[in-house]
């Protein structure tokens, strides 16, 4: 998915996704890529991380778990 950075103001980058309806990202500007500026198109992907989100599940469950044998 593309974006154009419209802005970047104290250390945050506003995206304008345009496939579309028009949306509106804004993301610290550190996740960006060095040297992009107001008026660059970026390439953006988000991907499932099935690892980490078991990771975070059998975290949540061991907490539960002391919860309840307490």
């Amino acid at each position: 998915m593309n974006a154009t950075i419209d802005r970047i103001e104290e250390g945050i980058a506003v995206l304008i996704i345009a496939d579309g309806d028009p949306v509106r990202l804004t993301v610290p500007a550190s996740l960006l890529p060095p040297g992009v500026r107001e008026g660059d198109s970026v390439t953006l992907r988000i991907d499932r991380d099935d690892g980490a989100t078991e990771t975070s599940k059998d975290r949540v469950s061991t907490l539960i778990e002391k919860l309840q044998h307490k």
